[in-house]
């Protein structure tokens, strides 16, 4: 199986353990029809690891991409 490896990985391994849960809420203001739902088509601006911990409780297990520009 492939792996990927770096220089200080072990010390960064875990890291994502120690990052609190964030909630999602919605922008009303930046809808295009004015309706806020957090069920698709989201777009969320933020720290990765913040966004993707918080999509965690809705959609674990029901993702097969995300895109996340560097």
């Amino acid at each position: 199986m492939a792996s990927l490896d770096f220089k200080g990985k072990s010390v960064v391994q875990n890291y994502h353990l120690t990052v609190k849960y964030h909630e999602l809420i919605p922008h009303r203001g930046k809808s295009l029809t004015g309706k806020v739902s957090l069920n698709d088509n989201l777009i969320i601006h933020g720290d990765n690891l913040k966004a993707l911990k918080a999509l965690l409780p809705t959609y674990a297990g029901k993702v097969k991409c995300i895109y996340i520009d560097p």
